[in-house]
């Protein structure tokens, strides 16, 4: 059936004659997401790519990059190679169309392997502050090391920024602390400022592809602008839980609202919405990184961090879009195609299907993904994803 696209053009796609009485179908460009967990190796309770990729096609996305911190850390050929055999394996089984493409983590014995391997991946992850798995450069020598080796090798780095020695320092303010409103303290935003000011440093010396995940607070967005606007090869990602979820949020759900980097402030979601405005923010990476429900309903200093939201992310920035706060045009770019452009990514032609006109509440039992929850549970969104299409065939978004 005919589809309007985005852009006003008409093209035929095989949809179900179900929705040609509906008005507002509309054709978008597969989604990219550039920052997932899928958690294979080490952790298939939380997710795997039987679930995780019904759960990208759920949101809409028809490309995903995962992230390199499993167990053991995708760190080499030989665990870039066993990961990609299972998650070849798990895709046929699911029978399912989804592209991808890994990221390789950083540690101090690797750096002058990688170049190897820069065919095979998407890019270097480093940690500049620990989070969730085994991976930390906080080596500052080392840190220098890997950005001038990305430089020479045109590898892009994706990089955790926040300082561990920032971190350790607010560990030791807050001793024992069983309360998840001390996660924002803890992970306190200087951690964040002080780890992006580092790298784009480094990038700037070493003419380093710099890609910073989820930026979450105002200072970083003023500083990675004036970067940009000096020239700095620097872009930025955006999660939809730092627009969408603030401090406030720790009262209603407690430690599934635990992440890292931590929520922020309202006036911080303002200035990242402000940055998509003005092109400071390059894209909405989900950083989908899911838990069990009964791991995150343990204490706060035994739950771990991290929320799934690959489901949700488009319904909230549609639902942005009918609220005036962005464009469709701008959704596509942030979500489509600047990430083609940062990764010299070519995807195949695919094609996201969504009904702008369709109203839904986010449930937890609609979910997925295997962790089968939300942070957004309950809140009623306006613009759903309704299908995929990938090498022409129609793959429906709910079944």
């Amino acid at each position: 059936m005919k589809i309007r696209t985005w852009d006003n053009q008409t093209i035929d796609l095989p949809l179900p004659d179900t929705y040609s009485t509906k008005k507002n179908i509309v054709a978008l460009p597969g989604l990219i997401d550039p920052h997932v967990h899928f958690r294979v190796p080490g952790a298939e309770e939380k997710e795997d790519w039987h679930t995780g990729s019904k759960a990208a096609i759920a949101g809409g996305y028809t490309t995903i990059f995962d992230m390199p911190n499993n167990t053991p850390p995708c760190v080499n050929k030989a665990t870039l190679q066993e990961k990609t055999t299972r998650i070849e394996h798990m895709l046929r089984e699911a029978d399912s169309p989804l592209a991808y493409k890994l990221w390789i983590g950083a540690t101090e014995e690797n750096i002058q392997k990688i170049p190897e391997l820069k065919h095979d991946i998407i890019g270097i992850k480093v940690f500049m502050g620990a989070s969730t798995g085994t991976l930390l450069m906080d080596n500052p020598d080392m840190q220098e090391a890997l950005f001038k080796m990305a430089g020479e090798h045109n590898i892009v780095i994706g990089a955790h920024a926040e300082d561990e020695a920032e971190l350790q320092k607010g560990k030791k303010g807050f001793p024992g602390t069983t309360d998840v409103h001390d996660h924002s303290k803890i992970r306190d935003r200087s951690a964040a400022v002080k780890a992006v000011s580092h790298a784009i440093v480094f990038a700037k010396t070493y003419h380093t592809t710099l890609y910073i995940l989820h930026v979450s607070t105002k200072e970083e967005v003023e500083i990675i602008r004036k970067a940009k606007q000096e020239g700095v090869t620097v872009y930025a990602e955006v999660t939809p839980h730092h627009l969408f979820l603030s401090e406030q949020d720790y009262n209603t759900l407690g430690t599934k609202a635990q992440m890292n980097p931590p929520l922020r402030t309202a006036e911080d979601q303002q200035a990242l919405w402000q940055g998509i405005v003005d092109g400071t923010i390059d894209t909405i990476g989900t950083d989908h990184a899911p838990h069990t429900l009964e791991q995150k309903a343990l204490p706060y200093g035994q739950a771990p961090s991290g929320v799934p939201g690959i489901e949700t992310a488009l319904p909230l920035m549609l639902d942005a879009y009918h609220k005036g706060k962005i464009t469709l045009e701008r959704i596509i770019d942030i979500m489509h195609t600047n990430s083609t452009k940062i990764f010299s990514y070519i995807p195949e032609k695919t094609w996201t299907i969504v009904d702008l006109d369709l109203i839904k509440t986010v449930r937890d039992q609609d979910m997925f993904t295997k962790s089968r929850w939300s942070p957004f549970a309950g809140r009623e969104l306006k613009g759903w994803p309704i299908g995929v299409v990938i090498n022409n065939i129609y793959y429906p978004s709910h079944t």
